[in-house]
């Protein structure tokens, strides 16, 4: 065979790949929206509607590898599984949602409290991690999940560390299984607790590791929690750049034990994760266009289903890239890890939210 035979087929191959991604991603947004409204009314309406996206993502990503496999032609078609790429553009886009004038005029004590529970937190996972032996890389992956903003910290420090496909889907899967109980089960504490609407919304805010089950929740607990819950999340989601900083200079530093120096830094810019720029940006842009065109919330809408759009090829893409060797080698210790720092996470935002609102 030629090359440009060779090559003709290889770039067939990938469209046909990048056809599979989106036809998956396609059945998994349709459900993202049918079953809430099938379930609606029903004894089920609740866990209709709080599954979020990336559960039928990752699960028809799954299910297509398993079908792949089985025919023999997944390795065929992997070309076309641009996870990094769907990763990366979704997250930049995720920074219009970030609406820094709301946090500079509203969220003095949200920007406290999320500062004091990012590092208090990150701080405890990372250190139970080492004790327990993990590798550096899951644990910057489980601590940025469970102590920022879910699975895009988790997608964030992936890149900063340059984590393995399979260390960045189980932290995404240990992600959604936590949130998805504490939609419920924290709305419920607080009530038994008395708190008054603003701790509520501050508490919900600052330990539900999604911005989606937060939401969930906050709805759940009143419009008042709600608006609080979701100041303080944004403000979490708004520190994810400094904690992929951190952690690109660490990894390259002392990790890998880069020389300072020229070289170092020339490093650091390479392992960087360029797409935080670009996140900043669009958060930037975003806020200056809301101030200067109050009715503008429409168009940020269209940016923000764009970016589900993408963050659904990418979390389709995981599930068909995903191999359950390294998975298997993982044990329980992830599992142990991230449900302690859970633990800790819920004390420490219900001590600070009643402390700062």
């Amino acid at each position: 065979m030629t090359t440009s035979a060779r090559t003709g087929r290889s770039v067939a191959n990938a469209a046909a790949g990048v056809l599979v991604v989106v036809v998956l991603a396609w059945v998994a947004r349709y459900l993202s929206k049918w079953v809430p409204d099938a379930t609606g009314g029903t004894a089920l309406a609740g866990i209709g509607a709080s599954v979020e996206f990336p559960i039928y993502a990752i699960a028809l990503g799954l299910l297509g590898n398993a079908v792949l496999t089985a025919t023999g032609v997944r390795e065929r078609l992997s070309g076309g599984f641009r996870t990094e790429f769907f990763i990366k553009t979704g997250l930049v886009l995720l920074g219009a949602s970030i609406n820094l004038g709301v946090i500079v005029s509203a969220a003095g004590p949200a920007v406290v409290q999320s500062v004091v529970l990012i590092s208090l937190v990150f701080g405890f996972s990372w250190w139970l991690g080492g004790r327990l032996g993990l590798d550096d890389k899951l644990r910057a992956l489980l601590s940025a999940a469970v102590a920022i903003c879910g699975v895009s910290a988790a997608i964030a420090a992936a890149g900063a560390v340059q984590a393995k496909r399979e260390q960045l889907a189980y932290s995404a899967s240990l992600v959604i299984a936590f949130a998805l109980p504490s939609i419920f089960v924290l709305p419920v504490a607080a009530t038994a607790l008395g708190l008054d609407a603003r701790v509520t919304g501050a508490w919900l805010g600052g330990n539900i590791d999604t911005t989606a089950a937060v939401t969930a929740a906050g709805a759940l607990a009143g419009e008042e929690s709600l608006q609080i819950a979701t100041i303080v999340k944004v403000t979490q989601n708004a520190l994810l750049g400094v904690v992929a900083v951190a952690l690109t200079a660490y990894f390259a530093l002392k990790v890998e034990r880069r020389p300072v120096g020229v070289s170092a830094g020339r490093q650091l810019w390479q392992r960087f994760p360029k797409f935080v720029l670009g996140f900043l940006v669009t958060s930037i842009a975003a806020t200056a266009y809301l101030a200067w065109v109050p009715s503008g919330k429409a168009a940020i809408g269209v940016v923000n289903d764009l970016r589900t759009w993408f963050l659904i090829l990418a979390f389709v893409s995981i599930g068909l890239e995903f191999r359950v060797g390294a998975l298997k080698q993982a044990g329980w210790r992830p599992v142990g890890v991230f449900a302690a720092s859970t633990g800790v996470n819920v004390v420490a935002a219900l001590g600070l939210a009643v402390l700062l609102f």
